[in-house]
């Protein structure tokens, strides 16, 4: 810079100089992004600038371009819209709007690399919306193309563009979308909605006359069973209605249907002929079925044309390889609806496939899926591809958590309790450990899923050992520190007149905790995936009344369709990789009806295989809150990592 140039004028005029060291009056720029964003900002500094070039090219930023020299044309194609345009560089040069597109990726931050060696500036809105379009279709002859649906997410796109013109069909379309309607609650309800749960029927009612499906994802205990029979009613004069449900919460449909709205005439699908009830079916009739008989019966439940379709608990159908799965993306409806407070349960396939019902094409394909969101979410935890991910589904789903709408709610609380191993436990469990490292170092041969089943098969051994060492080795006299830990628990619970619900996963540990309270004369109830419905209701029932201060119930058996406020204590007494699936469990307890304070024990063997599970949690809660604002997700676990959580030696003995 010469010397007639007034250098503290400069400075201030390039933002970028704040962002750099100085030594002796010269600034070292190490970021390329950085040293573009500084070429911009002494551009703009005029003839008060003199850049000079020692050795090698010039690196030149042409200009800055903005929305002004954007132009965008949409228009119907088929099923889809069709979008192609240009940027404007200059009076002689542009860009295509697919080029454009393919350049984002070469480019420096907000700098796009131009066929001249030059760059050009974008300003950082305009490169977000073109990301977002980028996001949200996929390459079309010499545009890109997008579903119809969504348009909601590229609205800011649609209405920032400097010049747009669409077709007839777009407009049409924008227009219906733009419609926001004031629904009147069905007469026929029965019972008052609160803030909340009409403010989710007024949100069902409105994509239901968009015609789009929605994703219920309320908290558990949120009354989601209400809020859909209001937004069935208001197309039940038109036909029929299918639900779709667990064959343990069948009756709650049931029983709620009958309560809240007694004007439709409740079918449960099973008994007597099933193609003469299709055949016969009516405006106000409301099939129940169960996800086991789905499969059985697609081709008569996929013929009908239903008014609405319900999922309850629909990470029923989140395996998109199974029998179930496929049936239900063969149902045909006016309306769907999915209700889950889990709408994600391991990974990011499990939502593309509940979209895949709800709005197919939406997402894309699945492979298209996969590498524009689910790899660079859960592999490379990029936010900018969770950003637009939210952004797109958002429309579809409405989640509100128990805390943010239950002022009334007693308080919860959770607690880990460190179960420490005995000198026995501790030996035993360093013994299984080693065992299940060269056993699966034996089998380096098989393929990557065997290899994968070995890894969990051997990691459930550790589990289970942690839980009692009875459990692995059958005539082992090792006593259990956990069950000792649970007895004390139990006893300090019930002395102080508090009722509890024990979980978990393994059924062998239930029968252990069974022989304990038999024992020490504690009085309980008991609930495993084998119990029948009638035995169910049943033993709900009897703990809601009173007989049994303990309840034993398999985390299988206990996700949903219970609903137990006579405990006020829950006891995990073993975690599950996901963390979703226990919150669902304790929100058995933790629900409408409660009227103290809940508390939540998760017994946790120190220094274990159950300990690096837990960390695992917060990972999953992490990414769920950050894409669903509260929904629960969790990413696949890889071989390679659960090997690493055998090989980390936990405990020195």
């Amino acid at each position: 810079m010469g010397g007639s140039i007034n250098l503290p004028w400069v400075i201030n005029s390039c933002p970028t100089f704040s962002r750099l060291e100085e030594f002796d009056r010269q600034w070292l720029v190490e970021d390329p992004e950085d040293a573009l964003e500084l070429l911009l900002e002494l551009k703009e500094c005029g003839d008060a600038v003199i850049l000079e070039w020692p050795q090698g090219e010039k690196l030149a930023v042409r200009k800055q371009v903005s929305f002004d020299s954007f132009s965008m044309q949409i228009k119907k194609d088929r099923d889809w819209f069709k979008a192609s345009g240009s940027l404007k560089i200059d009076g002689k040069s542009a860009l295509d709007l697919k080029k454009l597109l393919d350049l984002l990726d070469q480019g420096i931050g907000r700098f796009i690399p131009l066929d001249d060696g030059t760059f050009l500036a974008l300003t950082g809105q305009l490169r977000k919306r073109l990301e977002e379009l980028r996001a949200f279709s996929e390459n079309h002859g010499k545009g890109v193309r997008f579903s119809p649906l969504a348009s909601l997410a590229l609205e800011d796109l649609s209405n920032e563009a400097g010049l747009l013109k669409t077709d007839k069909s777009w407009k049409t379309h924008c227009k219906r979308l733009a419609e926001v309607i004031i629904p009147e609650l069905p007469s026929t309800l029965q019972g008052s909605l609160r803030d909340y749960q009409q403010t989710g029927f007024n949100w069902l009612a409105q994509l239901s006359h968009w015609g789009v499906g929605a994703c219920l994802a309320d908290d558990m205990g949120l009354g989601k069973t209400i809020q859909a029979l209001a937004a069935i009613l208001l197309r039940a004069a038109d036909g029929p209605t299918l639900v779709v449900a667990p064959l343990s919460v069948t009756s709650n449909w049931q029983e709620e249907a009958g309560r809240f709205a007694p004007t439709l005439n409740v079918i449960v699908f099973g008994p007597g002929d099933r193609r003469e009830t299709i055949n016969n079916l009516q405006p106000f009739d409301l099939l129940i079925v169960s996800y086991g008989l789905l499969p059985l019966e697609a081709e008569l439940l996929c013929g009908v044309q239903w008014q609405t379709v319900v999922l309850d608990e629909a990470q029923a159908i989140k395996n998109m390889q199974t029998k179930r799965s496929k049936s239900a993306m063969n149902l045909q409806a006016e309306f769907k609806i999915i209700t889950s407070g889990t709408p994600v349960e391991n990974h990011l396939g499990e939502l593309w496939t509940l979209f895949n019902f709800l709005n197919p094409g939406l997402l894309g394909s699945f492979k298209d899926f996969n590498e524009k969101f689910a790899i660079p979410i859960e592999r490379d935890q990029d936010s900018g591809s969770r950003n637009h991910l939210r952004k797109l589904i958002r429309p579809f789903i409405l989640r509100r958590l128990k805390n943010d709408v239950l002022q009334e709610l007693p308080a919860k609380t959770e607690i880990t309790l460190k179960v420490e191993m005995s000198r026995d436990e501790s030996l035993l469990y360093e013994a299984q450990r080693i065992k299940a490292l060269e056993n699966i170092s034996s089998h380096d041969e098989e393929g990557a899923g065997q290899q994968h089943l070995r890894i969990l098969g051997e990691i459930m051994k550790l589990r289970r050992l942690c839980c009692n060492p009875s459990l692995v080795l059958p005539d082992c006299n090792i006593a259990s520190s956990k069950l000792k830990v649970f007895g004390d628990t139990v006893q300090e619970l019930l002395g102080n007149n508090h009722k509890a619900l024990v979980f978990s996963q393994f059924v062998g540990h239930l029968e252990i905790l069974r022989k304990y309270l038999d024992a020490t004369d504690i009085s309980y109830q008991y609930l495993d995936g084998s119990s029948t419905i009638k035995k169910r209701k049943q033993r709900i029932a009897d703990f809601q009344n009173g007989k049994g201060d303990v309840f034993l119930i398999s985390l299988k058996a206990g996700g949903a369709g219970l609903n137990l406020t006579a405990a006020d204590y829950v006891i995990h007494m073993d975690p599950w990789w996901n963390p979703a699936v226990e919150d669902q469990a304790s929100d058995r307890v933790h629900r409408i009806g409660q009227k103290r304070p809940v508390t939540v024990y998760r017994l946790v063997v120190k220094d274990s295989i159950e300990e690096q599970i837990v960390a695992l949690h917060k990972q999953k809660r992490d990414l769920a809150d950050s894409l669903l604002e509260g929904t629960d997700a969790a990413g696949k676990i890889s071989a390679r990592e659960l090997l690493g959580l055998l090989q980390d030696k936990a405990r020195q003995v």
